[in-house]
């Protein structure tokens, strides 16, 4: 099926592309706090998503600058079914690309840490590694302490 990278700009979309998505994946985002936190953050955030053929968003990731010298990963969610299709990657490398477009040497993204047993958290950090992020640090109470989160860093040159 073919598919396409785009950067949307338009803030009522990326929250409805956010809310869709984050909703279709109960088993990572199943918080609905965090859900409508992440709606409405990502209307100010450098956003891409994944569309299909029929324009219907597949996959979408916001950046969240942080410093000059890092921006992070905010909220990325790919449907289910099209997880392990390349589309995730192409998602960190249009972040990545912001990055390197300005000036920013660190990417990071938070989630959750392996002393938890959740697989498909073990698969998340799988593919971050794959993309070339390193764990720097865990806080185990930063979201709560059934929650540890894991800091990844990757250079984006």
């Amino acid at each position: 099926m073919a598919h396409s990278l785009v950067e949307i700009t338009d803030p009522a979309r990326k929250s409805a592309i956010c809310d869709g998505i984050l909703r279709a994946l109960p088993d990572w985002f199943g918080i609905e706090p965090s859900i409508v936190e992440y709606v409405a953050k990502v209307r100010a955030l450098p956003f891409w998503a994944v569309l299909d053929e029929r324009g219907e968003a597949l996959g979408f990731a916001a950046l969240n600058p942080q410093t000059s010298h890092a921006a992070e990963v905010c909220v990325m969610g790919v449907l289910a079914l099209r997880h392990r299709h390349g589309l995730g990657r192409q998602l960190i490398e249009a972040c990545n690309r912001w990055c390197r477009e300005h000036g920013v040497p660190y990417l990071t993204v938070k989630t959750l840490a392996e002393t938890h047993p959740d697989p498909g958290y073990a698969k998340t950090r799988a593919f971050y590694a794959a993309m070339g992020f390193v764990p720097l640090e865990v806080f185990p109470t930063l979201w709560d302490a059934n929650n540890p989160c894991l800091l990844m860093i990757k250079r984006t040159d």
